[in-house]
């Protein structure tokens, strides 16, 4: 069992516990969690920033960039393939 699922699963589980969800009302709490999510989202996002700018100066490519050469190279393959099926290739 990967780490993620039995978490996901113990947060699910504790959630439903009357007093975890007592806790949950009180607009303290709620409040500390949407800051805590909000701080961690824009760390994130601080980091990424950074990350990109790094591999920039570093000449190296990006998640970004490799995401976008996989989609191109993906819709080439799938184009080919069109291609070969119409010339009767296989």
């Amino acid at each position: 069992m990967a780490v993620r699922d039995f978490v996901t699963r113990h947060t699910l589980r504790w959630l439903q516990d009357p007093r975890v969800m007592a806790l949950m009302d009180d607009a303290r709490v709620s409040d500390g969690l949407v800051k805590a999510l909000r701080l961690r989202s824009r760390a994130q996002r601080a980091l990424e920033r950074r990350t990109e700018a790094l591999a920039g100066r570093l000449d190296l490519a990006t998640k970004k960039e490799v995401r976008e050469l996989r989609r191109t190279l993906r819709r080439l393959e799938n184009e080919l393939a069109r291609a070969r099926q119409e010339r009767g290739e296989s």
